[in-house]
């Protein structure tokens, strides 16, 4: 039976409870628990790796207030597939068939290999299942924690300016700035969405910079990116990114899939990687760039400061085809967002 106008409007409210959840490791989930005449029993939403999930939280909060068999013919109404596995909690699923809930509603299916299977193992019990219920709102909830399921690590986008001859700085290594001031300001923005931003010490020495997202007042963004340095030199005790709101990471560089397996750890979705052509080279090389955005400049510096270095490409044949996805101009400035041909 498809879902009933009173579950949508509770998905609604599931939605808005998940919310409430940090971002990180695990997913931003919320659960609301209806009577069978449409009444709302309890809410709950999962607030971090460690704690109880979304529909456990809920059927504790009834369990508290209305005793053990308050849930029993219930209808859950959840953002994301109940898990169907134990981690650090026990899976959800068997919750709800212990709870003695009748009837699961959920937006989004679960794409883990390990905590899928939820759904299956709900109506090998006779509870009766409905998923994709408001799937793009749930989706788009999850956006950033999908992606890094998908791709079993965190999303990466590559970020470098240039001038229309494909230099990256002045043949002194001056490069500040090429671009004009709209097209910092996006530049901000986009490293407000990402959970960590990557530079080389070479950038680190040259340029001291701040890693910050700003506002053009000079605000901070409320989100910030981790900063990450990658390199074997000495950051300066003046360097301005020790003043970062948030610990910096240094790391050697010589194994970025194993960077990105640490900084998933830690929670980042999103990995904005800013350094200078030879880092930028090193992911694009890797196969590890995901998004490219290229800030073009209306200006000439010649020279042999390229805005990328050897990405392996031996022969026309090894060359890397992108799909561009969008072109902007920013101010005087051109933005073109492309990505790797095959990108997931």
């Amino acid at each position: 039976m498809a879902a009933t106008d009173r579950e949508a409007q509770a998905m609604r409210q599931a939605l808005l409870l998940a919310r409430r959840g940090p971002r990180g490791v695990n997913p931003q989930v919320g659960a609301v628990l209806l009577s069978p005449t449409g009444e709302t029993l309890a809410e709950g939403w999962h607030r971090g790796a460690g704690t109880a999930h979304a529909e456990v939280d809920a059927l504790t909060r009834l369990a508290e207030e209305k005793g053990a068999d308050a849930a029993v013919g219930a209808t859950a109404v959840v953002t994301l597939e109940p898990c169907n596995h134990t981690g650090r909690t026990g899976p959800c699923s068997e919750a709800l068939i212990a709870a003695g809930v009748a009837r699961v509603v959920y937006a989004v299916a679960d794409p883990g290999a390990l905590s899928a299977g939820g759904a299956e193992r709900l109506r090998s019990a006779g509870v009766d299942v409905v998923g994709g219920v408001l799937a793009a709102e749930g989706e788009e909830l999850l956006d950033s924690w999908l992606t890094v399921q998908r791709l079993g690590r965190p999303h990466v986008t590559v970020k470098w300016a240039q001038s229309l001859d494909g230099r990256a700085a002045a043949s002194d290594g001056t490069s500040q700035w090429i671009t004009g001031p709209d097209a910092r300001a996006d530049v901000h923005r986009r490293r407000s969405d990402a959970d960590a931003i990557v530079v080389g010490t070479g950038t680190l020495l040259a340029d001291d910079p701040a890693l910050t997202a700003r506002r053009p007042d000079g605000t901070l963004y409320e989100h910030q990116p981790r900063p990450v340095v990658i390199g074997t030199r000495a950051t300066p005790q003046e360097a301005r990114i020790r003043r970062h709101p948030l610990p910096f990471l240094q790391d050697e560089g010589d194994d970025l899939p194993d960077l990105l397996d640490r900084l998933r750890e830690l929670g980042a979705h999103r990995v904005f990687v800013e350094g200078g052509p030879t880092l930028a080279s090193s992911f694009v090389r890797a196969g590890l760039a995901d998004e490219l955005l290229v800030y073009l400049a209306p200006t000439l510096l010649g020279g042999p400061r390229l805005a990328t270095g050897d990405l392996g490409v031996a022969t026309i044949t090894d060359q890397r085809r992108l799909t561009i996805t969008t072109i902007e101009r920013l101010g005087e400035d051109l933005l073109v967002v492309a990505t790797p041909e095959g990108t997931p």
